[in-house]
């Protein structure tokens, strides 16, 4: 079965639990594979974190991580890294033209 394929299969499987409305960026959660995925888009860029179930006692509460200051800070942080980092080697690949 090619990758395409693939995906397609596991896609049946996901589910989307919440849309979480955020001023900075869009924030999906999934459930699926006995995880959370938690999907932060800012422009072209994205971070999921994959939590266990097992971990949390349910949709709700994987919902209060998202009122954690200091958690969705460092995702902020790692956006603009994102950025820097991305800007940077496309200024270095254009040095070599």
């Amino acid at each position: 079965m090619d990758n395409l394929a693939t995906d397609y299969l596991y896609s049946l499987d996901m589910r989307v639990i919440a849309e979480i409305p955020h001023h900075d960026f869009r924030i999906t959660i999934f459930g699926w594979n006995n995880k959370y995925l938690i999907k932060f888009e800012k422009g072209s860029y994205e971070q999921t974190y994959k939590v266990s179930e097992m971990d949390v006692a349910g949709d709700e509460e994987i919902k209060k991580l998202l009122n954690d200051k200091e958690f969705v800070d460092s995702v902020i942080s790692r956006f603009l890294e994102m950025n820097k980092s991305l800007n940077a080697a496309l200024n270095r690949l254009d040095g070599q033209h």
